[in-house]
């Protein structure tokens, strides 16, 4: 009873962690009931499963609802998980399953659009700002669809995403974990001609 006591007082609060240790902390956490730390699950990697299931082409509408879907699958395996530390690749794969299943189902394929990536827009912007950012987004979106689909799914998981954990994407993508870092830079780089080739800048 006592070393239960100790190895619960020196494990450290989720709130105190990042990236893949507080994933599965809040995990371990939620199991245990609490509310808290699940609700940070939710907000720390809904964005890597909004751009799963935008990647896997469902509209606005429909990522929605898979959203909704993956969160409440987790809340119903919480306890089955074997390892809490695999959380970002179960959801990155239960956000694919879903995604296709909702696919196969309305027997149709939804491009991704302009405003896929929109997460928070700059609160008040000026028609000005506005009218630029909606031109920059524009060509970004533009150039972007002309990458490989690879490389437009790897910077989905590692930069659309936020902080998405690298060994998860190495799972969703089937590469070895060093292999992220230096193909992402190359992703990045051929958008960012593109980008320039376009714009003329």
């Amino acid at each position: 009873m006592n070393d239960l006591l100790d190895r619960t007082a020196a494990r450290p609060d989720w709130r105190d962690l990042d990236g893949r240790d507080r994933n599965s902390a809040c995990l371990i956490a939620a199991r245990q009931g609490d509310r808290d730390a699940f609700t940070a699950l939710v907000r720390d990697l809904s964005p890597l499963v909004w751009h799963v299931a935008r990647g896997n082409g469902l509209a606005h509408a429909e990522a929605e609802d898979v959203n909704q879907t993956v969160w409440l699958a987790l809340l119903r395996s919480l306890d089955r998980l074997a390892d809490p530390r695999a959380l970002a690749a179960w959801l990155i794969t239960t956000t694919r399953r879903e995604a296709h299943r909702l696919r196969r189902l309305e027997g149709r394929v939804v491009e991704l659009g302009d405003a896929g990536a929109t997460d928070l827009p700059a609160p008040d912007p000026s028609p000005e700002d506005e009218a630029l950012r909606h031109d920059r987004d524009q060509t970004l979106w533009t150039v972007f669809r002309r990458l490989s689909p690879r490389c437009q799914e790897m910077l989905r998981l590692t930069v659309l995403a936020g902080r998405a954990e690298y060994r998860a994407v190495a799972e969703a993508l089937h590469m070895p974990v060093g292999g992220i870092g230096p193909t992402r830079g190359r992703c990045l780089k051929t958008l960012r001609e593109y980008y320039e080739r376009e714009t003329g800048r």
